[in-house]
């Protein structure tokens, strides 16, 4: 007689199986705060110029990489490229980034100048994570006589984009969160930005923490699979999913108002570590000891140093900055939660059956672990 709960469930561990041995053979970026977004820093001087600092990293587009793939190998490769390569890919570049940045002063779009300069944020020593970003896109151009309005547009493909406009004479600096693809409020010239509501930066950060979670936080998917697959009861689970939330809240918070600092290069390595020993502890034990509770925390604690990373790199509105970070946690939050019902939705219902652990639960944690070391070894290479 066929056993076809048994075979689902024999699919499902050789599922997690290929889904990890992917992930490892892939090579996944060697950090896992990348956020997909770009900083668009716009500057208006005294003699009726602006200037579009569009962080967009030249160096991956010359070479064809993803900038969070950008090796000292490949910096060596482009320092080979011959010169008439170098200058094709430039051309590319700016024909991109021209057709998909919009500049309006007055409604009317302006063609800018296009050039690329060095990076002036650039980090004196090597990038936390991610590229260096050494070089990046320059527009360029004069402001229309007599013109009132500056709006900035930039589609999809950039991701989110975080605009910083300010001019010569003030010291102050408009900041906005732009959404895939969302055109920016209007900026007054010499009068500066309308604030965005609190609904407004609310729904933002959720839907940034949401996402950081799902689809794209994948070692803190990991992380929660790896606190499920010990647990069969609901309680014991969200008692680990509760500690877990409180500690990565606290470090979030102090770490974003600056009261606990932690280089990345120290924290990223860690929070895969601790993928990795959850997932262990899977294997050499069939029931939640007193002690996971606390170790859950603690690990929360560095989960929640690399949140802090993603929205310093955000940039959160100073004129409504808890506001951003209470909904940002809220999202990662949500995106947690999401990530145990669709676990319960897969494989909640055969949790019961004596051959769960056997077929699904050591098959799936003794990747997640191998994952979560490659990681380890990856970030702190890297």
């Amino acid at each position: 007689m066929t056993n076809y709960p048994l075979q689902k469930a024999t699919r499902v561990g050789r599922l997690g199986i290929a889904a990890s041995m992917l992930v490892c053979c892939y090579g996944r970026p060697a950090f896992a705060h990348d956020v997909e977004m770009t900083k668009v820093v716009v500057r208006f001087d005294a003699q009726g110029r602006y200037e579009v600092q569009f962080h967009y990293d030249v160096n991956a587009w010359m070479l064809g990489v993803r900038p969070e793939h950008l090796t000292v190998q490949e910096m060596a490769r482009l320092a080979t490229m011959p010169l008439d390569a170098r200058d094709a890919r430039l051309a590319e570049l700016s024909e991109h980034v021209l057709r998909n940045v919009r500049i309006r002063f007055d409604e009317q779009k302006i063609a800018p100048a296009f050039d690329v300069m060095d990076n002036p944020d650039r980090p004196a020593s090597q990038p936390t994570h991610g590229s260096s970003l050494l070089r990046i896109v320059r527009l360029s151009g004069d402001v229309p006589a007599g013109a009132r309005m500056f709006d900035f547009w930039a589609s999809r493909s950039f991701g989110n984009i975080v605009l910083f406009v300010s001019t010569e004479s003030s010291d102050a600096t408009d900041q906005q969160l732009l959404e895939r693809g969302e055109r920016s409020r209007p900026y007054t010239l010499g009068a500066g930005m309308p604030p965005a509501s609190a609904i407004s930066v609310a729904r933002q950060y959720a839907v940034l923490g949401f996402e950081h979670i799902l689809p794209k936080g994948l070692d803190h998917i990991l992380f929660v699979l790896s606190l499920f697959l010990l647990s069969t009861r609901l309680g014991p689970l969200l008692w680990q999913i509760t500690a877990f939330t409180l500690a990565h809240s606290v470090t979030l918070a102090l770490s974003t108002y600056g009261v606990v600092t932690l280089s990345p290069r120290i924290v990223e390595p860690l929070i895969a570590l601790s993928i990795a020993a959850v997932a262990v502890e899977n294997l050499f034990t069939t029931k939640l000891h007193p002690w996971r509770p606390i170790v859950v925390f603690i690990f929360g604690l560095l989960h929640g140093l690399g949140f802090a990373g993603v929205l310093s790199e955000l940039g959160l509105p100073r004129n409504q900055f808890a506001t951003a970070l209470i909904s940002f946690n809220v999202g990662v939050e949500l995106g947690q939660l999401s990530v145990i019902v669709l676990a319960f939705a897969a494989v909640g219902w055969l949790r019961s059956r004596v051959w769960y652990r056997p077929r699904v639960v050591v098959p799936c944690s003794l990747l997640i672990g191998a994952t979560g070391l490659f990681w380890t070894v990856q970030r702190i290479a890297s």
